[in-house]
């Protein structure tokens, strides 16, 4: 295999598809990238079992051929490269030279044959999304994806396509997210996706605005195609929450706030709050304004802002990451909360609209 392919190109393609590369693994194959030099390409691709990328590049193809090369010494080495082209060339007993200008390594590869073969996706229930929009979905949710095996099912986030409305939903027991946005597709249907994987699309998607991403479901996989890069995934399974279940749907106070007011309040309040110091952040919602609080063993600390109040006072305790992951999610510079008692689930929505909804649940305050 021999060819010639520019640096920087090549560079932001390996730093891509490196994440899908195991870390460490048993099979040496899966801490590589795969390299297949055909035609006018190069195809690179990483798998580390559970998530796949792969990306083609133009090349000049002098010797068509395949090998595998440890991804993170690969890496580092073309980034390093002191021209603005480089040349790889690997001769029948792996042996691999990769120059450019003066520079030259010399490594040894691994038989492509070592490389697992991805999944295929039979295209049970193909749709599209501009990017941007898929992006501003994974976004908003992936905070409230669950951290602990507790219920793995609840590590990825459900995609509810019903009724031309597609649904992302995380959870992890302490709050909800859900995203929603109408789409225009045929066949109703249900996945989770975990959230390692949702994470990898969403930096694939930075940059990308109303350029289509197109999603193909089958049984047990996903695949992703955004611009030049394909993205394969194994759903998560089991039962995810009856989330609609467990939306509240009555609320007795609805406060309006600024969003950012209401962050910049908490985040004064959170530098006594830590790890070490836990502590719930008392909130108290009145006409008047919403006063927090919080005590810690090191001080206490105060702060109080505008809103518009409908219906009584209601004074509760909350995480403050919880409640901070909630309202920096929004993305809108007003925000309304909906509140139904001081243990009830505080739901955060948009003004005049139900692009989103948040549920951050309540702790219990002790007496004074």
């Amino acid at each position: 295999m021999k060819f010639t392919c520019n640096k920087e190109t090549l560079c932001e393609a390996l730093a891509n598809v490196s994440r899908a590369v195991a870390s460490k693994s048993t099979l040496m194959a899966l801490e590589g990238i795969l390299l297949r030099a055909q035609g006018d390409q190069l195809t690179l691709t990483g798998y580390d079992l559970e998530v796949g990328i792969t990306t083609s590049i133009k090349a000049e193809i002098l010797d068509p051929g395949e090998i595998i090369l440890t991804a993170r010494l690969f890496s580092d080495m073309i980034r390093r490269m002191p021209h603005e082209t480089v040349t790889i060339e690997s001769d029948q007993k792996l042996l691999t030279h990769v120059t450019s200008g003066a520079a030259e390594y010399t490594i040894l590869g691994l038989d492509p044959q070592e490389f697992p073969e991805l999944p295929t996706v039979l295209e049970s229930a193909p749709f599209s999304l501009p990017a941007e929009t898929l992006k501003s979905m994974i976004d908003q949710t992936l905070f409230a994806v669950a951290q602990t095996d507790a219920k793995p099912v609840h590590k990825g986030s459900l995609f509810d396509l019903s009724e031309g409305t597609l649904c992302v939903v995380s959870v992890d027991g302490y709050r909800l997210a859900l995203r929603r946005e109408a789409l225009a597709a045929g066949e109703e249907h249900t996945f989770v996706v975990p959230g390692k994987t949702l994470s990898e699309v969403s930096k694939l998607l930075s940059g990308l605005t109303e350029e289509p991403v197109a999603l193909s479901v089958s049984n047990k996989y996903i695949l992703f195609t955004i611009g030049g890069y394909q993205v394969l995934s194994r759903l998560l399974e089991g039962e995810f929450l009856d989330y609609r279940a467990a939306i509240p749907k009555q609320h007795t106070t609805e406060v309006a706030v600024s969003t950012r007011q209401f962050i910049d309040s908490i985040e004064r309040i959170s530098l006594l709050i830590s790890d070490k110091l836990r502590s719930p952040l008392k909130v108290h919602f009145t006409e008047q304004g919403i006063f927090s609080s919080c005590s810690t063993a090191i001080g206490k600390a105060s702060d109080e802002i505008g809103c518009a109040l409908t219906g009584g006072d209601v004074e509760m305790g909350f995480n403050s990451k919880y409640l901070l992951d909630a309202l920096r999610a929004c993305g809108t510079d007003e925000a309304i909360l909906q509140l139904g008692g001081p243990l009830a689930p505080m739901k955060v929505v948009p003004k005049n609209s139900d692009a989103f909804l948040f549920l951050v649940l309540p702790v219990r305050l002790k007496s004074e």
